[in-house]
């Protein structure tokens, strides 16, 4: 759950460099804790001279509308509230969080095609996706507004091209959406202990505190990017595996390992951010070990992990399992010679596009070796 999850990209803003002289933000946050009513996040403007209401000038060439609809890279300009909205929830890093639970699923056992389990999966996809990913992307864009007023000044907060008050609505409307969806799952399925509801509010947290001072966990790359990777690896699996079965101890195992391999993802995606991240403070593995050492922490880690995950299978007599994995983690080598280890800032979509597929697949081939 990606906020659960999110556990995102995810966070998972694409950025360029060719924004450095573009205007900074100078904005200030804070958690306030009124008196009678409950907390709420008020965002305070510290120098309305320096940020105004208007597109920067310099917004990307040629931009998609569909770039923007998901919320990726080569973004066109919109003025539509509701297309804004949608891009700043950044439905491309949705499929990752789907892609957990229907492994949870199947790592269950006991997923029917009946018309109730599809009902209820989807519903989880929903908690996961829009809700609690868009709640995580959204609010890591809060926090990270001038970081990107630095690398995406173009970007609907920096730019202003979304107001204060609606950025905060719409995180407030996303989490209290998500955490109603998990509560429902858990009356829908009969728990007597609500462990979907508690999944979701566990992975918001961890969400808020990855991107909110004072923790603010993306900012050291090793502890940052595996929270990342866990919640958009870990949390959605066990949501949708306890939605229809009982979590098991080598489950739990697994996916945290996998979540190791997710650090490798999330190190991918800080190639892109370098610029914004060195001049923040943020220390991002690029930015702490250079881009040689970074793209070899990155390519060691999700290959190490899964080629683990294929060991513990043949050593629990799942042979063909783990052939399979193995299989899948060769295309994976390849494309990482071929791109990312060549340019991981020139070549990192190109790379993703190619290799995760194959990464996915392999974990729906574990989520198929433990429910057998």
């Amino acid at each position: 759950m990606a906020s659960l999850l999110n556990l995102a990209s995810v966070p998972v803003s694409s950025r360029n460099f060719s924004s450095c002289h573009s205007p900074r933000l100078s904005y200030s946050s804070s958690v306030t804790f009124p008196r009678r009513r409950g907390f709420y996040v008020r965002a305070a403007e510290t120098d309305t001279n320096e940020v105004k209401p208007t597109a920067p000038e310099k917004a990307p060439a040629g931009g998609s509308s569909f770039n923007q609809l998901l919320g990726i890279k080569g973004a066109s300009k919109e003025t539509d509230k509701w297309k804004i909205r949608l891009q700043l929830t950044k439905p491309v890093t949705w499929a990752p969080l789907v892609w957990g639970v229907v492994c949870g699923a199947a790592a269950s056992g006991n997923f029917n095609w009946s018309v109730e389990d599809v009902a209820k999966s989807i519903l989880c996809m929903v908690m996961s996706g829009p809700c609690l990913t868009g709640y995580t992307q959204t609010i890591n864009d809060w926090y990270d507004r001038e970081i990107d007023a630095i690398n995406e000044p173009y970007r609907p907060i920096p730019s202003g091209a979304i107001s204060e008050n609606e950025v905060i609505t719409q995180i407030w409307v996303l989490l209290l959406g998500g955490l109603g969806i998990g509560g429902l799952l858990d009356v829908w399925a009969g728990h007597d202990f609500p462990i979907i509801f508690y999944l979701a509010c566990g992975g918001s947290l961890l969400s808020y505190i990855y991107s909110a001072p004072p923790l603010k966990l993306k900012q050291n790359g090793w502890i940052g990017n595996f929270a990342l990777g866990s919640s958009y690896i870990s949390l959605p699996w066990w949501a949708g595996q306890a939605l229809f079965g009982t979590l098991t101890l080598d489950v739990v195992v697994l996916t945290l390992l996998y979540s190791i391999a997710g650090l490798g993802i999330a190190i991918v995606n800080d190639f892109k951010s370098i610029e914004g991240d060195r001049a923040m403070g943020l220390q991002s593995l690029p930015v702490a070990f250079g881009v040689d050492a970074a793209k070899w922490i990155c390519v060691g880690s999700i290959d190490i992990t899964q080629l683990s995950v294929a060991g513990y299978l043949a050593a629990s007599g799942k042979t063909y399992y783990a052939l399979a994995l193995v299989g899948l983690v060769i295309p994976q080598i390849i494309f990482q010679f071929q791109y990312l280890l060549k340019d991981p800032i020139k070549y990192d979509v190109k790379y993703q596009a190619s290799a995760q597929p194959f990464l996915v697949l392999g974990l729906l081939v574990t989520a198929l070796a433990t429910s057998h």
